[in-house]
Formats: C-alpha cells, structure tokens, sequence
C-alpha cells in the first residue's frame, strides 16, 4: 500500500543543533520510493538509528530557527497478520539482537508486571496472549491528550489508566516483556492517526518476526510506516536538543494513495 507523508517543522532553537529522527526507514516490509528532505540553511549530518534501522539527522542551524519540510512516499508491503493465531518463539531460540527487548527499561519497567500478567493472561500464550493484553490496554485506558508528560513511565500509566499514544505502546511493551515476549517501542507514520502526528505503538517478536500492535486501535501494521524503534520513547524521540526548543508550528499529514 503506498503512503504518502508531509512533514513541516518550524521551532525557534537557543542552540546551535538539534538531532531529529524523522524520515521513514528502508526495510524489509516497506520500499522508501521517493522523499525530499528541506531543511533551510543548515547543516545535515546523518547517522544510523537504533538497532541500524533508519538514519537520525544532526542539523546544525544558522541562527535560532529551525524550518523544515520532509515528503515522502512509501510503498508498504507488510502483510496483514491475525496476531491470535501467531506462535511463540521460545526463549532459547531467540536471535541475539532481539534480547534486548525482553529486559526492563527506564520507560517500561516490566520486571514489575509479571504476577500481574500471569494472573490475567496465564491462560493463554503467543499471539493470543498479546492480543489480549491489547484488548485489555484499550479497554482499560482512556486516550486522554494531557494528562502525561515526558517523564510518564508505564506503572505510571498503568495506575492513572489514561494517556497518549505514547503511554499506550509503554504498558504493551512492558506486559509483553513481563510474558517473556520481546516489545520494542516504535515510532511511525500512520492514516487515520488523530490528531496527525508522530504516532507511537509497540512490535512483538513472534514465530521468528516483528508484529506492529497498537493499542490505540488507530492503525494497523499493513499501513504504518516504520521511522524508529527501541526500547522505550527515549530511544525514538523525533526531536533531541541540548537546550530549549520552542514550537512555532507542527504540520503532519498522512495518506492513502
């Protein structure tokens, strides 16, 4: 399915470079077919993204304000996956980089969950168990613009039961992890995302590949387009700066073509 993006970022810097991860990733699952990248006298800088998956861009401005504009266009191939019926993969079969994302982080302290998930979601296994913990995240929460901040972590969000998409893809990760499944925290570009933005949802590694969930019910993994993953939202942030970045104007579109 071909997705077309448009992308235009104007903040006003008080220093001199800011690290941005923006740009859709080349990867199995989804063809960059074009894109144009304007950034309005400035450096650029590129380097790989975590776990070498997209590319992050230092851009060094001239003065205090940043003006940039990103378009592309995806071809998304990534098949639509009934994620019940998917097995799992034992622990002892795991490939080496995929270990990481069983382990607790800083945004999705999942070492905390796992009497929890054992006693809601025991009964079930693979694909069926995080379907579930899905259902449960979007029954449970209450999509609240608001009502987190940057430092919000899953047992937070876990207690308050509401939040962003943010918050969402942080509790999923962190009960996948406590049910022995890899999560990773992932960044993308989606249709139907309200209000458009950088939307955030989790992937699970099941039966030997990564599975897109989002608990938000806004997007589907055949139609997002992968910027970024990591561990949790520190990895993935679309905007990194040293010192304070003010918002001019944001403009995100996503669509269908």
């Amino acid at each position: 399915m071909p997705i077309e993006i448009d992308v235009a970022l104007e903040y006003e810097l008080t220093g001199p470079a800011v690290l941005l991860t923006i740009e859709a990733a080349n990867l199995p699952g989804q063809t960059v077919l074009d894109e144009t990248l304007v950034v309005e006298g400035a450096q650029i800088t590129p380097i790989a993204g975590e776990d070498g998956i997209g590319r992050r861009i230092w851009v060094h401005v001239q003065g205090d304000l940043l003006q940039l504009s990103y378009r592309a266009k995806v071809d998304v191939t990534q098949p639509k996956v009934p994620l019940e019926q998917l097995p799992p993969t034992p622990i002892s079969k795991l490939p080496g980089r995929v270990w990481t994302y069983l382990r607790p982080s800083r945004f999705c302290q999942s070492d905390m969950f796992p009497g929890f998930v054992s006693r809601r979601f025991g009964a079930l296994e693979g694909g069926a168990r995080v379907a579930a913990i899905r259902d449960w995240v979007a029954e449970e929460m209450t999509y609240l613009p608001g009502t987190s901040t940057a430092a919000t972590t899953a047992i937070d969000t876990f207690a308050a039961r509401e939040g962003v998409c943010r918050d969402y893809a942080h509790v999923v990760c962190a009960l996948a992890r406590a049910a022995n499944i890899p999560a990773r925290y992932v960044s993308v570009y989606a249709p139907g995302v309200e209000p458009p933005d950088f939307h955030a949802v989790a992937q699970v590694w099941l039966d030997g590949d990564w599975h897109i969930v989002d608990a938000t019910g806004m997007t589907e993994g055949h139609e997002a387009v992968i910027i970024a993953v990591g561990r949790d939202a520190c990895d993935v942030a679309f905007m990194e700066t040293e010192s304070a970045a003010t918002l001019v104007s944001q403009e995100i579109a996503v669509r269908r073509c």
